[in-house]
């Protein structure tokens, strides 16, 4: 394939941006690199023009088209002008769609689609010809189109690599939930919104859709039932609640009154599965509800029950999303840095009678009014890490929870050890970088300060 007479640009030279120019590479087609930070490119891409500094629309006009990176503001003043020259600007979802033709699952939402995505994968991976994952997560999507295309693809998708890409149309698509976290990096919070939700805009008949059952949703379910699509509904529901036949999966919450268990629900041949959550190595409704839906995902491509029962029920979870750590100076330390922002705390902290809550860090100016009654019921004590602990405070105090300002991970370990006897949860509702530079660095600090804890115990044993 000769594709000279074509000339492309590539933005942004992280992850996705590299994954890009391997990808045009590979296809031989001539490209130039963008980006606005001193950067260098790898030895395999050595041979390739890299420009650097601020990045002007006459800089981009010579090209045939402009790939994006997601971390590149779609709003830059240079790709508005390009736009409006004529010029097709568009990221890497955009791309991969245009050359990949197996069945394509695509998952996204603000919490919870990681998780999601890698079961969904596992499970799918059971099957002839297998599941590959990638887009957000893990493998960039580019790279998965090779000589051999994987038959199946399941992508974790962003709202930054959905409001790039105006042609999606997934055989599968499920959205997990729409909470106010990245919306400032949107023009408006409906278009945070409208960015989730576009993967569904090209669905027809023989597709599959899954919504939560929140009431929010009942406009787009019935938009997509009225093109045809066929629609599934998931999500935590309390007993005794007439469940409507298109609630397919999720958690079936009871009062534990008379033993009394909660059970993780999906559909497959009519017939309703289940599970009891107390045999399940994941915690919380949130992570058991993502679970669910990935079995509903694996039962509906013709995953065998036995198959997604064994899966499910040796389902660790992934790092960070409220992992279970050890056991340290006589309690148990669970470690949910991925928990961003205020909605992703709030579940974590309902997985818990009483805990000592970690909490603070950049708070993206969200509110926090949604955690004062879940750590006023949950929360015995907490610990406020951050470069700005204030709005964490006065939290704390209106929920009238005792606390303890720590600023740093280390400390915060100690403290909860010297304050409460209750179990420990690093939940921050809060992003990373005013201490970390992501939060997988977060939340393996708090893991190398439990571990210390851990050699002291076995120090103090052999004393």
């Amino acid at each position: 394939m000769n594709n000279s007479h074509l000339k492309v640009a590539v933005i942004g030279m992280g992850k996705t941006g590299l994954s890009a120019a391997r990808y045009l590479q590979r296809l031989h087609m001539a490209f130039e690199c963008f980006d606005e930070a001193v950067v260098q490119l790898p030895d395999d891409l050595k041979n390739v023009k890299l420009h650097s500094g601020s990045l002007q629309t006459e800089s981009l006009l010579g090209f045939s088209s402009v790939i994006v990176s997601p971390g590149i503001d779609w709003r830059h003043p240079a790709l508005l002008g390009a736009r409006k020259c004529g010029v097709d600007v568009h990221g890497d979802l955009e791309e991969f769609l245009s050359q990949y033709t197996g069945e394509l699952i695509a998952i996204t939402g603000t919490n919870g689609k990681t998780t999601a995505t890698q079961m969904i994968a596992l499970l799918l991976e059971t099957l002839p010809g297998g599941c590959d994952a990638g887009g957000n997560i893990g493998i960039p999507m580019l790279d998965l189109l090779t000589n051999e295309q994987p038959k199946r693809v399941a992508l974790e998708l962003s709202s930054f690599q959905l409001e790039r890409a105006s042609h999606i149309h997934p055989h599968y698509a499920v959205l997990l939930n729409v909470q106010p976290d990245h919306a400032d990096m949107h023009t408006s919070p409906q278009a945070y919104r409208e960015a989730k939700t576009s993967m569904f805009k090209h669905m027809i008949v023989g597709d599959t859709a899954m919504l939560p059952i929140e009431d929010e949703w009942q406009a787009l379910a019935e938009q997509l039932t009225s093109s045809r699509v066929k629609l599934l509904r998931f999500g935590v529901v309390d007993a005794g609640s007439a469940l409507d036949d298109a609630i397919v999966a999720g958690v079936l919450r009871r009062e534990h009154q008379a033993g009394e268990r909660d059970e993780l629900f999906w559909t497959q041949d009519g017939v309703r599965k289940i599970i009891p959550c107390q045999d399940l190595m994941v915690r919380g409704y949130h992570q058991q509800q993502n679970i669910a839906v990935a079995a509903q995902v694996a039962a509906d491509f013709g995953v065998s029950p036995a198959v997604i029962e064994e899966a499910l029920l040796s389902f660790q979870g992934l790092e960070h999303r409220l992992e279970y750590v050890g056991h340290a100076a006589g309690r148990d330390w669970f470690n949910d840095s991925k928990a961003t922002n205020p909605d992703a705390a709030v579940a974590a902290l309902h997985s818990f009678k009483q805990v000592v809550w970690i909490c603070g860090g950049l708070r993206k100016e969200l509110p926090l009014d949604d955690l004062i009654e879940v750590a006023r019921k949950h929360a015995s004590f907490a610990c406020v890490i951050g470069e700005d602990t204030a709005p964490y405070v006065a939290l704390l105090e209106q929920a009238g929870v005792p606390f303890k300002i720590s600023k740093n991970i280390a400390q915060a370990v100690l403290d909860a050890v010297e304050n409460s006897a209750d179990d420990v949860l690093l939940s921050p509702a809060a992003a990373s970088q005013d201490q970390f530079s992501h939060y997988a660095e977060r939340g393996q600090a708090f893991v190398t300060a439990i571990r210390a804890l851990e050699s002291a115990d076995k120090e103090d044993k052999h004393v």
